[in-house]
C-alpha cells in the first residue's frame, strides 16, 4: 500500500513553474505572449528576433506605453495585471492578454531580463529574473517602450526540451505565431529576425491583402475575396480563397474572434459549410475571418493560452460566418488579388504533365475539326465547337473488348464492353489517372537528367521554409538543387521526364505548398492538365484515351477518389425500361 503523504502549500517556485506548463508550452507561446504584451501596450512597431529556434533568444521590442520603473517588479510578480481589477472585467475581455501570468511564468523557466521606460518616466530601468528569482534590477538606456529578453528558454527544466522539435521547426512555429498576430494588427509595422537574417519586414497601416501576400504564395493569394459581412451586432469580415486554389493542407484557414487569433470548431465548421459543394472531400480552403461581437457575448476565459473561445449564441456565429463566406465566394466581391501566377497551364513555367496522345493538350474550348463523331448526338450546350456531321458507325478499339460509340454532351465518352454493357467514361477523370500514372512512373526512378544551364528561382519565405522539409525526396526524384542565397534558387538538374520549363513548374507548385507528399502533387498536375468536361473530342482522341485509360492500374477512380466509369449490365437496362 502506497504510504500517504501529508496535504502542503506548494512552494513558489513550483507554482511558478506549473503555470508555466499551462502558458509556456514551447518558444512560440513565448513570442505569442510577448508580442500580444506589446500590442495590449499600444505598440505601433514591433521587433521580434529569435536564436536557436527560440531556445536560445526569445526578444521582443516595443514602443508601446512601456511599465513604471516602481511597477517592474509587480510585472513579474503572479496574477498581478493592469487588464482586470474586478470581477465584472472578466465578462468583458477586450486586451489578448489578461491573467498577470505570462512574464512570471516565463521567468520562472528562463533567464529573462525586462527593460523599459514609460511615457512619464525620465529614465528606463530594468528587472533580471532567472528560474522565478529576481538577481537584479536598476537604471537602464532605452527609449519609450519595452524591451523582453528571453534566454536559454527550459534550461533550468531540462525535461522539457525533450519534448521540443528541430530548431528549425521550433523557429517556423514562431513565425507562424508572429504571423497570425501580424494579420490581425495591420496598423502595427512588424519585424523579425531569425539567428541574425531578417526574414520579415512590415510596415505599418499595410491592407490585409497586401499582408498575407507577405506570408502566403502567390498561387494562394490569387483570387483571394473580400469577405464584409454584419447582421444582429455580429460582423465578420476577412479574406475568402478561390475554389480553384485549394490545397489539401488545412493551416490556411486563420480564425479570429475580436482580433485574437483562436481555434474553433463551431467557426471551422461554418468555414467549411460556405464551401461545401465547391470542394472535394480532401482539399481545404484558405481563408482569413475575423469575428468581431459584443465582448459580453463571448467568453475568453476557458483556455490557460486564451486559443479557444465559447459564444453565448453559437446559432447566430455559425450563421453569420457561413453567410459572409458564401457570399464572398458567390462573386459579390470584387477580385482584389489580380497579380498574375506562375504555375500549371499558365506560360512557359506551366507544368502539364507528359504528353501522351493527341488529346494530352491545354484544356479549354477544343478548335472546329473536320472530323465526324461515330454517333449521331445531338450537340450538347457551352463550350467547344458546333455540331459535327453524322457517324458512319461503332469503331472498336484492336484487340479490346470495348466499342467506342460517341460522346455525351462533350463530357461522357460512351462505350460498348464485351456483350451487352453500357458505360459511360468521364474523360476528365479518366484522363487525369493517365496523367498521374505517367507522372508517378517518371517520378520514381530517381534519375536525373542535367541542365545545360542551371534554372533561377526566387524564394518566397514560405517557399525557403518549406524547402527545407523536402529537399530529400526532390532529390529521390531526380531534382537537383542549389542554394546561391537567402533568397534564390538554383535547379541543376531535373527528372528526366521532364523539360526544363515543365521542371521548373513542378517545382514551383511544390513550394507553393499545393501539396504534402509527391503523390499529391502529381494528382494535382494531373487534375490542372486533364481534358475538361465540355471540352469536343475527335474519334481518334477519344480512342486514344480509352486505349491508354485501358492500361492503367487503378483506373476504377481518379487520383482523387472520383469513379471514373459508370456501366449497367443489359438486364439492368431492360429493368430500367421495364422488359422484365
Amino acid at each position: 500500500m502506497t504510504e500517504r503523504r501529508p496535504i502542503r502549500v506548494i512552494p513558489e517556485a513550483l507554482k511558478n513553474q506549473i503555470a508555466a506548463g499551462e502558458v509556456v508550452e514551447r518558444p512560440a507561446s513565448v513570442v505569442k505572449e510577448l508580442v500580444e504584451n506589446s500590442l495590449d501596450a499600444g505598440a505601433l512597431r514591433l521587433d521580434i528576433g529569435i536564436e536557436r529556434g527560440g531556445q536560445g533568444l526569445v526578444m521582443v521590442r516595443d514602443d508601446g506605453s512601456g511599465i513604471p520603473g516602481d511597477e517592474l517588479l509587480l510585472a513579474v510578480t503572479r496574477h498581478a495585471t493592469s487588464k482586470i481589477n474586478r470581477l465584472e472585467d472578466l465578462a468583458a475581455i477586450s486586451s489578448l492578454g489578461f491573467r498577470g501570468e505570462a512574464l512570471p511564468s516565463i521567468g520562472s523557466v528562463s533567464a529573462m531580463r525586462v527593460t523599459s521606460r514609460s511615457a512619464q518616466s525620465d529614465e528606463a530601468r530594468f528587472i533580471e529574473v532567472e528560474a522565478g528569482r529576481v538577481l537584479d534590477q536598476g537604471p537602464a538606456a532605452l527609449d519609450q517602450g519595452t524591451r523582453v529578453e528571453v534566454r536559454d528558454l527550459f534550461s533550468c527544466v531540462p525535461a522539457r526540451l525533450k519534448f521540443l522539435k528541430t530548431e528549425a521547426g521550433e523557429a517556423r512555429r514562431c513565425q507562424d505565431a508572429v504571423m497570425r498576430l501580424c494579420l490581425a494588427h495591420c496598423g502595427a509595422g512588424f519585424s523579425m529576425t531569425v539567428n541574425s537574417r531578417q526574414v520579415l519586414s512590415l510596415p505599418q497601416g499595410q491592407a490585409l491583402a497586401d499582408r498575407v501576400r507577405a506570408f502566403w504564395p502567390p498561387a494562394v493569394c490569387q483570387g483571394l475575396r473580400p469577405v464584409s459581412f454584419a447582421a444582429g451586432g455580429i460582423k465578420v469580415s476577412g479574406l475568402a480563397g478561390d475554389p480553384a486554389a485549394a490545397q489539401s493542407r488545412p493551416d490556411r484557414i486563420l480564425l479570429y474572434v475580436n482580433r485574437r487569433p483562436i481555434r474553433d470548431r463551431l467557426m471551422l465548421a461554418a468555414v467549411r459549410q460556405a464551401y461545401k459543394g465547391r470542394l472535394l472531400s480532401s482539399e481545404c480552403p484558405q481563408a482569413v475571418v475575423f469575428l468581431d461581437l459584443a465582448l459580453d457575448l463571448v467568453d475568453v476565459n476557458v483556455h490557460p493560452a486564451k486559443q479557444e473561445v465559447r459564444f453565448r449564441d453559437e446559432g447566430a456565429v455559425f450563421s453569420a460566418v457561413r453567410l459572409a463566406l458564401a457570399s464572398a465566394l458567390s462573386g459579390r466581391g470584387d477580385d482584389i488579388m489580380r497579380e498574375p501566377v506562375s504555375g500549371f497551364g499558365q506560360g512557359p513555367g506551366s507544368a502539364r504533365g507528359p504528353d501522351i496522345g493527341p488529346w494530352a493538350r491545354p484544356h479549354g474550348p477544343a478548335p472546329e475539326r473536320p472530323a465526324a463523331l461515330p454517333l449521331p448526338l445531338a450537340p450538347a450546350p457551352g463550350p467547344g465547337p458546333g455540331p459535327r456531321s453524322a457517324p458512319r458507325g461503332p469503331i472498336g478499339l484492336s484487340g479490346r473488348d470495348v466499342t467506342y460509340l460517341g460522346q455525351l454532351a462533350r463530357t461522357y465518352l460512351v462505350l460498348e464492353i464485351g456483350r451487352g454493357r453500357l458505360g459511360l467514361l468521364d474523360q476528365h477523370a479518366a484522363h487525369e489517372r493517365v496523367l498521374f500514372e505517367a507522372l508517378r512512373a517518371a517520378g520514381s526512378k530517381g534519375e536525373t537528367r542535367p541542365l545545360a544551364a542551371p534554372l533561377e528561382l526566387p524564394l518566397h519565405a514560405s517557399a525557403a521554409a518549406r524547402l527545407e522539409d523536402i529537399w530529400d525526396p526532390l532529390a529521390r526524384v531526380g531534382f537537383v538543387l542549389e542554394m546561391a542565397g537567402p533568397e534564390r534558387l538554383l535547379m541543376r538538374g531535373a527528372p528526366p521526364g521532364l523539360d526544363a520549363g515543365r521542371a521548373k513548374g513542378y517545382l514551383e507548385a511544390v513550394l507553393d505548398s499545393r501539396a504534402r507528399t509527391l503523390e499529391d502533387l502529381w494528382a494535382l498536375m494531373a487534375c490542372k492538365s486533364a481534358i475538361k468536361a465540355g471540352q469536343a473530342l475527335a474519334a481518334d482522341e477519344a480512342l486514344a484515351l480509352v486505349e491508354a485509360w485501358l492500361d492503367c492500374p487503378g483506373r476504377d477512380y481518379c487520383p482523387h477518389g472520383r469513379p471514373v466509369m459508370v456501366s449497367w449490365e443489359a438486364a439492368e437496362l431492360e429493368k430500367l425500361f421495364k422488359r422484365k
